[in-house]
């Protein structure tokens, strides 16, 4: 099931197990939220009722995104202003995308095979 989301002044198509990077939202990583505005849901070619879908996911972490330059000149006026901005953003890892009803199922973090080959060699 897909759901389509509005957060920061921005839509996202969503599924389950998709990430996300969105405007800043409150939390700290690990926390799990619901993202409120749905404007479309459905599966497939089947549209669902907005009203009943909860897009619940978890916060993996605050960060920026890339440096912006803003450079300013004005010819022949030895103008020059350099400015640079980084944007605070939320990684988010979709959960679940579904019924009011339908609780979020949190996936276990499968381990590796380099991790217990790490750990023995210590």
């Amino acid at each position: 099931m897909f759901a389509i989301v509005r957060t920061g002044g921005k839509q996202y198509r969503v599924a389950a197990g998709d990430k996300i990077a969105v405007e800043k939202l409150a939390g700290e990583a690990g926390e799990t939220i619901t993202l409120g505005e749905i404007l479309m849901a459905g599966e497939g070619g089947d549209l669902a009722d907005v009203a009943k879908v909860v897009v619940s996911a978890e916060i993996i972490a605050q960060t920026k995104s890339e440096k912006v330059i803003v450079f300013k000149k004005r010819r022949r006026h030895n103008y020059r202003r350099k400015n640079g901005h980084r944007q605070q953003l939320t990684l988010l890892r979709i959960l679940s995308v579904g019924d009011a009803n339908q609780k979020p199922v949190k996936k276990a973090k499968a381990e590796t095979a380099d991790a217990p080959a790490a750990e023995a060699a210590a």
